[in-house]
């Protein structure tokens, strides 16, 4: 049961990380899903239970994959998002 409650603390964190990294404000963030600020910040802190419905509403926001989500450490994520960018950008 631990181990579960520290891979909750990881996802929370990972959409905390790329919140942050995309300049978003929990604000703005609660503002797309329809929840108070309050409500969004129990989120990040894993403090509510993320539905899948949640989880993949958030990662369209924040424009990431569901799996980057729920499998990467904070740094890989980064990376990912920042590999993802690049490609994006030459391809244009």
């Amino acid at each position: 049961m631990e181990d579960l409650a520290l891979k909750t603390k990881n996802v929370a964190g990972n959409i905390r990380k790329i919140r942050e990294y995309r300049d978003y404000t929990q604000d703005y963030l609660a503002a797309k899903l329809k929840i108070s600020q309050n409500a969004y910040s129990k989120i990040e802190l894993g403090y509510s239970k993320l539905t899948v419905d949640r989880l993949f509403q958030i990662a369209a926001i924040l424009e990431v994959e569901v799996s980057h989500l729920l499998t990467l450490n904070h740094s890989d994520l980064i990376k990912i998002i920042v590999d993802d960018e690049k490609r994006t950008a030459t391809a244009s």
